[in-house]
């Protein structure tokens, strides 16, 4: 009996022990987990300090430099040389009545003055200043003595290419990427590198590194993005040309926001070598870089260098195809469709008017305009562009955002990426009776699945872009006038509404070259309209673009030019036409 009565003492104090123990360990491992985070978001931060202490150390020197060289060149006419348009400026340098000292420390000089107002500079290239001693070696190119801005994503040697996300700081690239080393050939000298969003799959234009980037027409306004810092450079007067990259309106949107023009040629025209992408290997929605500038021209002269002999060998996998200027500079007629909303996104009343005041002055020039529009919106959206950008359900794009802060612009669009599947299905299954674009959309977030159902993905992409083919063949059409968003959003509404990039991400899918051009400026009237706005779905989304672009009163309006694949010269004449009619009217 007495061993029966240790031994089942000896069982509860072994309980006792264990459950102890198990404590214990429990408690040392929340505190384990607990000291990796802290850990964690202490290296976050100093990560981030550094990074924000090299743009100062930058900005800085170079206004030491542009000090210096405002002291010894006292007679540079810096306002006149920021007057002048791109080929006004490469003539004057080419006839050596401006020397391309003269143009950077201008330009530099501006630059830093906007800076200050918009937070669009993450750095100066304080190595354009001793390209300045070389550049002579390419006085035959293109660009020679142009000063150029870069969006801070695409490669420069001993430089980090941080996507606005904290695990790819301290991380420098090894060689500039081929346009780099194509402007350099043709004589252009990149001197700042701008700023993006968290992540890039956004079109604010803020992270938690450099902070938000402000609208150079009102700075309660976003400058869009995810080129935002080359918009609010190029639109402030800080630059006269930038680079920038576009997976679903972020050249376009920026430029429509910033009242400038900006181009996404086709899909492979230009090199990729040396873009960092958020995540790589995503091949439904390819992204596109290219130009962005004051005017069409100057968008034309930058595709002009950049399509040369040495980019042909430098990446092999780019087709040798010139720029061809006869197409650009030629004149016939064209028949041109357009639509005024896609189905999907309604545009807002200066969106609108904008559409009609230019098809009214084509036809006035002698083209004929077709009605047109794009084919099955409400399924594309959600099935061959939420699936293909985030095929894995986003899982990538959440692991890019680990050991830092998410930033403000970006929280609402990624917190429910991270819901589990299942959760994701059930409240899209909740909300298809009263939100049915919402319902498809979270469906969509959920991913492929499978590497079969990823195949199945890029098949029905490849036979939407037939079948749109197909579709602007039988309206016999040559190229597309459609609305471009805008007016510049109020803050935190873009990670909001990411599907209101439907009218620019669509051609990003479709491969098509497409461009934008500031047109109008947003009216009384317009503000009145929108009081009435209701959308294509009246949903959430659609109260969200009302209140996004509400009080854009004197803000800029573009309209969007599209074109079939590899038909970019021809988009450029038809944007340039656009420019140049809208021009004509207002004087």
């Amino acid at each position: 009996m007495q061993n029966t009565e240790l031994f089942i003492k000896r069982v509860k104090m072994d309980k006792w022990t264990a459950a102890l123990l198990t404590g214990v360990a429990c408690i040392v491992g929340y505190l384990v987990v607990w000291v990796k985070k802290i850990n964690s978001l202490r290296q976050a931060e100093e990560k981030i300090q550094r990074a924000r202490n090299r743009r100062d150390e930058s900005l800085q020197h170079a206004e030491q430099a542009v000090l210096r060289y405002k002291q010894s060149h006292p007679t540079t006419d810096s306002a006149f040389i920021l007057t002048l348009s791109l080929s006004e400026l490469t003539q004057q340098l080419n006839e050596g009545l401006l020397h391309p000292e003269d143009v950077l420390y201008s330009y530099m000089e501006k630059t830093l003055a906007v800076n200050q107002k918009l937070n669009c500079c993450t750095e100066i290239l304080l190595e354009s200043l001793d390209q300045l001693t070389t550049v002579g070696s390419n006085k035959d190119g293109l660009l020679y003595g142009v000063p150029v801005s870069v969006k801070e994503n695409i490669t420069f040697k001993n430089h980090d290419c941080s996507c606005g996300v904290v695990i790819n700081l301290d991380q420098p690239a090894e060689k500039d990427s081929v346009l780099v080393q194509v402007l350099k050939k043709q004589g252009a000298i990149p001197f700042v590198r701008t700023n993006l969003p968290q992540a890039l799959l956004n079109y604010d234009c803020s992270n938690p590194i450099y902070g938000q980037t402000v609208n150079p027409h009102n700075p309660q306004k976003t400058s869009g993005g995810s080129s935002g810092g080359e918009g609010a450079l190029i639109g402030g007067g800080g630059s006269l040309l930038g680079i920038g990259t576009d997976i679903g309106g972020s050249i376009r949107i920026p430029a429509s926001f910033c009242g400038i023009c900006g181009f996404k040629p086709t899909a492979g025209r230009l090199s990729l070598q040396g873009l960092r992408p958020i995540y790589r290997g995503q091949k439904s929605v390819p992204s596109s870089p290219g130009p962005m500038a004051r005017d069409v021209d100057s968008l034309a002269l930058c595709m002009q260098a950049l399509l040369c002999d040495h980019m042909f060998s430098l990446d092999p996998t780019v087709p040798p195809l010139p720029f061809n200027m006869e197409i650009y500079r030629s004149s016939r007629p064209l028949r041109i469709g357009y639509l005024e909303s896609d189905g999907y996104t309604h545009p807002s009343p200066s969106m609108a008017r904008g559409v009609r005041e230019v098809k009214a002055l084509l036809e006035q020039a002698g083209h004929t305009l077709v009605p047109y529009c794009p084919l099955k919106m409400d399924q594309t959206i959600p099935e061959l562009l939420i699936k293909g950008v985030f095929a894995d359900g986003a899982t990538t794009l959440l692991q890019k955002l680990e050991g830092g802060p998410v930033d403000p612009c970006l929280e609402p669009q990624v917190f429910p990426y991270g819901f589990p599947k299942w959760l994701k299905k059930t409240i899209s299954f909740l909300l298809k009776p009263v939100f049915p674009r919402v319902s498809a959309n979270f469906d969509a977030l959920c991913g492929v699945g499978s590497v079969p159902e990823l195949w199945k993905q890029h098949a029905a992409v490849e036979d939407y872009i037939q079948e749109t083919i197909a579709h602007w063949r039988s309206c016999n059409i040559d190229v597309l006038l459609c609305p471009v968003i805008g007016p510049a959003y109020n803050f935190l509404y873009c990670g909001k509404l990411s599907t209101a990039v439907s009218y620019t991400i669509l051609y990003n899918l479709l491969t098509f070259p497409a461009g934008v051009v500031t047109v109008s400026t947003v009216t009384t009237k317009d503000e009145e309209e929108l009081k009435h706005y209701k959308g294509c779905y009246q949903d959430m989304w659609d109260k969200l673009f009302k209140e996004a672009v509400s009080g854009g009163e004197g803000l800029p309006v573009a309209v969007q030019c599209v074109a079939l694949p590899w038909q970019d010269e021809l988009c450029l004449r038809f944007m340039k036409e656009v420019e140049q009619l809208v021009k004509e009217s207002k004087k």
